[in-house]
């Protein structure tokens, strides 16, 4: 990632205000998404894109169970093993992270950026994740582990509270 997209990735408020317009960040989503295949000699296929907007509709996290009601709520045949199978794709391929205490999915913030390690806040009242990268948290849980004598293969941190405009709101 440059030193300007950084500096705009830090920036950005990490929660997205009330009324936020989610189709833009969809929009983005996909655009960046279709660039990381074409770059990595990949096909997004039309269900791989399908998943990925179903996840990109909000900055909270949503389930492949929920995507598939998503896609079968108007009579479709989507099978679960398409949709288990394109979300694969798309975590193999960093566009979306899988929140695991909610056993739930979200767009990845840092679209083809090579991080190993990912940081996520959890806003306990709206749902609402946001992922942080940060450096010297990285650093220091490295240094944290590696005195234990571990290696570290991938780092996946969540943090719940509430979000600014929960916190705001009560």
């Amino acid at each position: 990632m440059s030193q300007a997209a950084k500096r705009k990735t830090a920036d950005a408020p990490a929660f997205p205000k009330p009324g936020h317009n989610h189709a833009h960040c969809t929009k983005e989503a996909l655009r960046k998404a279709e660039a990381i295949c074409a770059a990595r000699k990949t096909k997004l296929t039309d269900i791989r894109r399908q998943v990925l907007e179903a996840v990109w509709r909000s900055h909270v996290p949503v389930g492949a169970y929920d995507i598939l009601a998503q896609f079968n709520a108007g009579g479709g045949r989507v099978a679960p093993m398409a949709v288990y199978r394109a979300l694969e794709f798309l975590m193999d391929n960093g566009l979306v992270h899988r929140i695991a205490s909610l056993n739930a999915y979200i767009g990845c913030a840092h679209m083809g950026a090579d991080h190993h390690a990912a940081q996520f806040l959890i806003c306990r009242s709206c749902g609402t994740t946001a992922e942080l990268e940060s450096a010297p948290l990285n650093r220091a849980l490295t240094q944290a582990v590696a005195a234990r004598g571990f290696t570290i293969d991938s780092q996946i941190v969540e943090i719940i509270g509430v979000c600014p405009h929960c916190r705001d709101a009560s």
